[in-house]
């Protein structure tokens, strides 16, 4: 299944996204912007590095299937890179984040971002912090529902919004 919609083509394109985030300043005010690579806000940036087609109307068995292993693959690339410059990822579960049934965490306490937005689009994400900066950057593949493309998305965040 083709990717479409492609804002980096490559691993080195994607990871030059991803070191373009980690030194961007994060925007100001209040709420998501959208910004050059994607959104972001107050503390956080994320990127939609690769994705793949919609999958809205017919399609052949296996389409989606075909489409997220491509994008594992891709992932699995950027990680490796990742790993060598600042070692193991930390996987974090998000779904807790999302607040329900999860007495850890409490509706009553808001979720920081990017984790807030994150939490609606993955299951999980491979997470390093990012020496000699206040910052941590989040690697995962998401999906806003179904008939929606699968992405490949990068995102960074303060220090104190790391996943606990």
């Amino acid at each position: 299944m083709p990717l479409q919609n492609q804002p980096a083509g490559s691993t080195r394109e994607q990871l030059s996204i991803i070191d373009t985030l980690i030194t961007q300043p994060f925007p100001e005010g209040k709420g998501d912007m959208k910004t050059e690579l994607g959104w972001g806000g107050a503390g956080f940036h994320i990127a939609i590095l690769r994705a793949t087609q919609d999958f809205w109307g017919d399609r052949t068995p296996g389409d989606s299937e075909a489409a997220l292993q491509e994008l594992e693959v891709e992932l699995t690339a950027v990680a490796a890179v990742l790993s060598k410059r600042w070692g193991d990822p930390t996987t974090v579960d998000l779904w807790p984040y999302l607040g329900l049934d999860d007495p850890d965490y409490p509706d009553t306490e808001p979720v920081p971002e990017p984790l807030f937005s994150l939490c609606g689009l993955a299951v999980s994400m491979l997470a390093w912090r990012i020496p000699s900066t206040d910052r941590w950057l989040g690697l995962m593949i998401g999906q806003v529902d179904t008939e929606f493309p699968f992405e490949l998305l990068a995102s960074v965040g303060e220090e104190a919004s790391f996943p606990r």
